[in-house]
């Protein structure tokens, strides 16, 4: 398929989604869920949805258990909203991305103060 029109049914899975997931989602596992992005394969029988979830570790995998849960409505929701012959399956994963940025971040603040200090 058509990779300019696999990354638009993307986006608007992503967009859909994020409008869910904030403002119809009821369940109380789900704590603060961003959807960073959403990956289609070829034959739009998967998506990968790459979520980005604040707190601790705990409250990660309580949310995820929670979107686990919520998949089946969530995917009849997006069959509803986005208009797909086939609404594909959705794959949450979580995005280590934003916490990976955070670690390097704060190496860099580390090594930045030590070498304003003089020490090497």
């Amino acid at each position: 398929m058509n990779k300019t029109r696999l990354n638009r049914v993307g986006e608007e899975i992503k967009k859909e989604l994020s409008i869910l997931l904030q403002r119809e989602m009821k369940d109380p596992r789900i704590g603060f869920v961003t959807v960073t992005d959403v990956e289609v394969t070829s034959d739009l029988q998967l998506a990968k949805v790459y979520v980005s979830i604040f707190g601790s570790e705990e409250q990660r995998e309580t949310s995820l258990a929670g979107l686990q849960k919520a998949k089946g409505y969530l995917r009849t929701e997006i069959g509803r909203r986005v208009k797909l012959r086939h609404t594909p399956e959705l794959v949450f994963k979580l995005d280590q991305s934003i916490d990976y940025g955070n670690k390097i971040d704060s190496i860099l603040r580390q090594l930045s103060t030590s070498e304003g200090n003089g020490t090497s």
